[in-house]
Formats: C-alpha cells, sequence, structure tokens
C-alpha cells in the first residue's frame, strides 16, 4: 500500500462535504483532473470505492463515510498543532477565522472589527456569516477559531464565554404605537412573524411566546430581520428584534418599537471555541475586546424605544 498524505485526505474532506468535484476542487483552490487523480490514487491504494459517482452528485460509499469521519479527525488534529505554533509566533495578531449569527453579524461587526484591528494591527481576520448550527460544525472541523453566537450551544467539546445580554423588543406597525404593550404569550393571536427555521432567533421568539419549535402556527417567515421589519411596515403583523438591531433595522421604516412592560424577553450573546483549540489563552483575551465593542456600540445607543 502506498502512504495515504494529508493532501489526499483534505481532498476526500472537501468532496466529501460539497459531493461534488468541481467545488471541492475550487474550495481546495486546485483544478478538478488533480483532485480526481488524487482521489482515484486513494482509493486505489486503500483497494476500495470511497465515492459514489452520478452524473450531477458524488456520494460517500459506506466505507468511504468512515475514512471521511477518521480524515476529519486528523486534519482537525494536523490544523491544531499549526495552530499552535501560529498562537505562539503570532499570538493575538495573527490569522483569526470568526464566525457570527446573521442576527449579530450586521450590528456588532463594524464596530468590532475596527476594534480588533485598533487593538491587534496586524490581524488576519476572516469572518463567516451563517446560522449556528453550521458554525458549530465548522468549529468542530476546525475550519473556524471562534465563533459569536447566541447562547447556550451546550456542546461539550466547546467552550463558552458570555459577553453581555440584551432584550428583545416589539415591532409593530406605526398606526398601533398608542397600543399597550401585549405580553409575550399574546404575540402568537398578533399574527407573529418569525424567521425562518434553522435560525435560533427564531427558536428563541417561540420560547418568549410560550411556544416549541415544532409547534404548528399560521404565519409568514423571512429570511432577515430587515424582511421582517418591512413586512411590519406592510401590515401584515409583528415581529421580535434584538435591540442592537433596532437603529439598523427600523430606521425609515413606518413602524413602531416597543419594550415589554413586565417579563422582559433576553438573550446572552458570547463567544464558543474547542476547548482542544491551542489559541484558547489568546480567544479569551480577544472576547474581552468583543465585549467592550458590544460596550461601546450600546453607549452610543441603538434608536430609541418606546
Amino acid at each position: 500500500m502506498n502512504h495515504v498524505t494529508l493532501k489526499q485526505l483534505r481532498y476526500v474532506e472537501a468532496l466529501a462535504r460539497h459531493g461534488h468535484f468541481g467545488r471541492a476542487a475550487e474550495a481546495s483552490s486546485v483544478t478538478q483532473p488533480a483532485l480526481s487523480m488524487q482521489i482515484r490514487e486513494l482509493e486505489e491504494s486503500l483497494g476500495q470505492r470511497l465515492f459514489e459517482r452520478g452524473a450531477r452528485q458524488v456520494r460517500l460509499t459506506a466505507f468511504g463515510e468512515e475514512i471521511a469521519a477518521r480524515a476529519r479527525d486528523i486534519l482537525r488534529a494536523v490544523d491544531e498543532l499549526e495552530d499552535l505554533a501560529r498562537a505562539r509566533r503570532d499570538g493575538p495578531g495573527g490569522r483569526l477565522r470568526l464566525g457570527v449569527i446573521p442576527t449579530i453579524a450586521p450590528y456588532l461587526l463594524p464596530r468590532m472589527i475596527r476594534d480588533l484591528a485598533a487593538r491587534y494591527p496586524g490581524v488576519d481576520l476572516q469572518v463567516r456569516e451563517t446560522q449556528t448550527e453550521r458554525l458549530i460544525a465548522e468549529l468542530m472541523e476546525g475550519r473556524l477559531d471562534t465563533a459569536v453566537v447566541a447562547l447556550p450551544v451546550s456542546e461539550p467539546a466547546l467552550e463558552e464565554v458570555a459577553l453581555f445580554s440584551e432584550g428583545f423588543v416589539l415591532v409593530r406597525p406605526d398606526a398601533e404605537a398608542q397600543a399597550p404593550v401585549p405580553a409575550p404569550e399574546a404575540l402568537p393571536d398578533m399574527q407573529l412573524l418569525l424567521l425562518e427555521e434553522g435560525h435560533c432567533f427564531r427558536d428563541q421568539a417561540l420560547e418568549v411566546c410560550g411556544l416549541r419549535a415544532s409547534s404548528p402556527r399560521a404565519g409568514l417567515d423571512g429570511s432577515s430581520l430587515s424582511t421582517l421589519v418591512q413586512m411590519v411596515g406592510a401590515g401584515i403583523g409583528v415581529t421580535l428584534i434584538p435591540e442592537m438591531a433596532v437603529g439598523v433595522e427600523t430606521r425609515g421604516a413606518p413602524v413602531a418599537v416597543q419594550r415589554f412592560d413586565t417579563g422582559r424577553p433576553v438573550r446572552t450573546v458570547g463567544m464558543i471555541w474547542r476547548r482542544t483549540n491551542p489559541l484558547a489563552r489568546d480567544l479569551r483575551e480577544l472576547a474581552e475586546v468583543v465585549r467592550q465593542s458590544a460596550e461601546a456600540m450600546y453607549a452610543t445607543g441603538p434608536a430609541p424605544v418606546g
């Protein structure tokens, strides 16, 4: 048997992740023929097929699934060796692969990026915005160093550091600005608009209303907080948004923003990373910078809330 190379394992992982030779090659910064050749050589070396080739999609065989899982473990361990060397060489000012959920990224990132660049002038910040589930997967696979999410994520392999808490506010049509603020549990009766499935903020909003994520409901879903606010402005219903989003999303929209009189719903925002990450000491320092960025953001003040 020929030696299995790290290059081959990286190509297996990429192909398993993308399910397409062209996309896997692009993600690996190689030509498709070069990636295909390395995969074929590995299959010949192992004496078994790793992938089923279809006209439009590539699927792992049962043996391929075992190899891909082991490849991810090996590659993560190798990446952590590189991270250890990077931490000793560069400290917090080197490369930082940061994930952020969509209900935080547009509002906190501008100040956070500016503050990180000022604190660490040489930082190479690479930002990934996507939903919590995807961020956790990429952290576990070693493709991200850390992520800013809503806590808790309750993943034993990940360290969680709380940064700050913020409240949810009610957004309703401007014509209802003088109406009494309803109790959170009354919102489902008011055509509550939510983010589409997969967003943690959707589940948090449902919890505020005393509903389970699996509860059947009649209503419209949006792909972003901006879409939800615009739908409210059109008179379609009401929605909840985090306080950090008020200044951006309600500017110029014909909506009223109100805080709840009692039972103020909140979320805790924090940073997460792998417990085994050699950068953990630096990431705790970075978490403090992010916390200070959030404090400064609130100090300048979101739009007034009624």
